[in-house]
Protein backbone atom coordinates (compact mmCIF):
# COMPACT_ATOMS: atom_id res chain seq x y z
CA UNK A 1 0.00 0.00 0.00
CA UNK A 2 1.46 3.35 -0.94
CA UNK A 3 0.85 6.59 0.89
CA UNK A 4 -0.48 9.60 -0.94
CA UNK A 5 1.53 12.78 -1.16
CA UNK A 6 -0.98 14.46 1.17
CA UNK A 7 -0.45 11.77 3.82
CA UNK A 8 3.33 11.99 3.50
CA UNK A 9 3.21 15.77 3.83
CA UNK A 10 0.94 15.48 6.89
CA UNK A 11 3.32 13.01 8.51
CA UNK A 12 6.24 15.33 7.86
CA UNK A 13 4.51 18.43 9.24
CA UNK A 14 3.33 16.59 12.36
CA UNK A 15 6.88 15.35 12.95
CA UNK A 16 8.17 18.90 12.58
CA UNK A 17 5.52 20.21 14.97
CA UNK A 18 6.54 17.61 17.56
CA UNK A 19 10.19 18.66 17.25
CA UNK A 20 9.18 22.33 17.43
CA UNK A 21 7.34 21.72 20.70
CA UNK A 22 10.21 19.76 22.26
CA UNK A 23 12.74 22.42 21.25
CA UNK A 24 10.49 25.22 22.54
CA UNK A 25 10.26 23.53 25.95
CA UNK A 26 14.04 23.08 26.12
CA UNK A 27 14.71 26.68 25.03
CA UNK A 28 11.91 28.02 27.25
CA UNK A 29 10.60 29.70 24.08
CA UNK A 30 7.00 29.70 25.27
CA UNK A 31 5.54 31.82 22.41
CA UNK A 32 6.63 29.04 20.00
CA UNK A 33 3.99 26.78 21.52
CA UNK A 34 1.30 29.13 20.19
CA UNK A 35 2.11 27.74 16.73
CA UNK A 36 1.80 24.09 17.79
CA UNK A 37 -1.00 23.82 20.35
CA UNK A 38 -4.56 24.46 19.22
CA UNK A 39 -6.32 27.10 21.33
CA UNK A 40 -8.78 24.42 22.52
CA UNK A 41 -6.17 21.68 23.06
CA UNK A 42 -6.31 19.35 26.05
CA UNK A 43 -3.50 17.50 27.78
CA UNK A 44 -2.68 15.09 30.57
CA UNK A 45 0.99 14.81 31.58
CA UNK A 46 0.14 12.54 34.50
CA UNK A 47 -1.16 15.60 36.34
CA UNK A 48 -4.84 15.37 35.40
CA UNK A 49 -6.58 16.62 32.27
CA UNK A 50 -6.38 20.32 31.48
CA UNK A 51 -7.95 22.25 28.63
CA UNK A 52 -6.74 25.25 26.68
CA UNK A 53 -3.43 26.35 25.19
CA UNK A 54 -2.75 28.87 27.95
CA UNK A 55 -3.43 26.30 30.68
CA UNK A 56 -1.15 23.73 29.03
CA UNK A 57 1.69 26.23 28.66
CA UNK A 58 1.22 27.35 32.28
CA UNK A 59 1.39 23.72 33.44
CA UNK A 60 4.60 23.04 31.48
CA UNK A 61 6.12 26.26 32.81
CA UNK A 62 5.21 25.29 36.39
CA UNK A 63 7.68 22.42 36.04
CA UNK A 64 10.35 23.84 33.72
CA UNK A 65 10.74 27.51 34.66
CA UNK A 66 12.58 26.58 37.87
CA UNK A 67 14.44 23.63 36.37
CA UNK A 68 17.94 23.74 34.93
CA UNK A 69 18.65 22.69 31.32
CA UNK A 70 16.43 20.04 29.76
CA UNK A 71 16.47 17.91 26.65
CA UNK A 72 13.38 16.17 25.30
CA UNK A 73 14.41 13.52 22.78
CA UNK A 74 11.69 12.03 20.58
CA UNK A 75 11.86 8.80 18.63
CA UNK A 76 10.02 5.89 17.03
CA UNK A 77 7.34 8.21 15.65
CA UNK A 78 4.24 6.74 14.04
CA UNK A 79 1.51 8.87 12.47
CA UNK A 80 -1.89 7.71 11.25
CA UNK A 81 -3.66 10.24 9.04
CA UNK A 82 -7.40 10.15 8.32
CA UNK A 83 -8.38 13.18 6.28
CA UNK A 84 -8.05 16.31 8.41
CA UNK A 85 -7.42 14.28 11.59
CA UNK A 86 -4.37 12.36 12.69
CA UNK A 87 -2.99 10.44 15.64
CA UNK A 88 0.69 10.16 16.49
CA UNK A 89 2.72 8.22 18.99
CA UNK A 90 6.38 8.76 19.80
CA UNK A 91 8.76 7.80 22.55
CA UNK A 92 10.09 10.60 24.74
CA UNK A 93 13.24 10.41 26.82
CA UNK A 94 13.65 13.65 28.70
CA UNK A 95 16.56 14.72 30.86
CA UNK A 96 16.19 17.47 33.46
CA UNK A 97 19.22 18.94 35.23
CA UNK A 98 19.03 20.78 38.51
CA UNK A 99 20.21 24.33 39.02
CA UNK A 100 21.37 26.40 41.97
CA UNK A 101 21.14 24.39 45.18
CA UNK A 102 19.76 21.47 43.14
CA UNK A 103 22.60 21.48 40.56
CA UNK A 104 23.78 18.02 41.58
CA UNK A 105 20.36 16.46 40.91
CA UNK A 106 19.09 14.87 37.70
CA UNK A 107 15.77 13.48 36.53
CA UNK A 108 15.26 11.36 33.46
CA UNK A 109 11.88 10.04 32.42
CA UNK A 110 10.97 7.48 29.80
CA UNK A 111 7.59 7.46 28.20
CA UNK A 112 5.43 8.07 25.19
CA UNK A 113 3.45 10.98 23.83
CA UNK A 114 0.09 9.90 22.41
CA UNK A 115 -1.23 12.86 20.46
CA UNK A 116 -4.22 13.84 18.35
CA UNK A 117 -4.00 16.41 15.57
CA UNK A 118 -6.40 18.45 13.45
CA UNK A 119 -5.67 20.19 10.19
CA UNK A 120 -7.15 23.67 10.37
CA UNK A 121 -6.65 26.36 7.74
CA UNK A 122 -3.98 24.25 6.06
CA UNK A 123 -1.92 23.66 9.22
CA UNK A 124 -1.64 20.74 11.65
CA UNK A 125 -2.46 21.61 15.26
CA UNK A 126 -1.95 19.49 18.36
CA UNK A 127 -5.41 19.09 19.90
CA UNK A 128 -4.80 16.43 22.56
CA UNK A 129 -1.68 15.16 24.33
CA UNK A 130 -1.36 12.25 26.72
CA UNK A 131 2.03 11.50 28.23
CA UNK A 132 2.32 7.89 29.29
CA UNK A 133 5.23 7.55 31.70
CA UNK A 134 6.99 4.21 31.85
CA UNK A 135 9.68 5.04 34.38
CA UNK A 136 12.04 7.56 35.81
CA UNK A 137 15.50 7.78 37.33
CA UNK A 138 16.55 10.57 39.65
CA UNK A 139 14.79 13.22 41.68
CA UNK A 140 11.65 15.19 40.90
CA UNK A 141 13.15 17.94 43.10
CA UNK A 142 14.88 19.34 39.98
CA UNK A 143 11.48 20.46 38.69
CA UNK A 144 9.42 23.43 39.69
CA UNK A 145 6.46 22.76 42.00
CA UNK A 146 3.97 21.92 39.25
CA UNK A 147 0.24 22.40 39.87
CA UNK A 148 -0.92 22.45 43.49
CA UNK A 149 -2.62 19.03 43.23
CA UNK A 150 0.38 17.24 41.65
CA UNK A 151 2.32 14.62 43.57
CA UNK A 152 5.47 13.11 42.04
CA UNK A 153 5.34 9.35 41.47
CA UNK A 154 7.11 7.25 44.04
Amino acid sequence: MSATLEVLLAEREIGRQLARMARAMDARAWPELDGVLAADASADFGTGRIVGRAAIIALIRSFLDECGPTQHLLGNLTVEVAGASAASRCYVADLHLGRGAQAQLRLQTLGEYQDRWQQRAGRWWLTERLKVSRGHVGSFAVLGPGPAHWRPPE
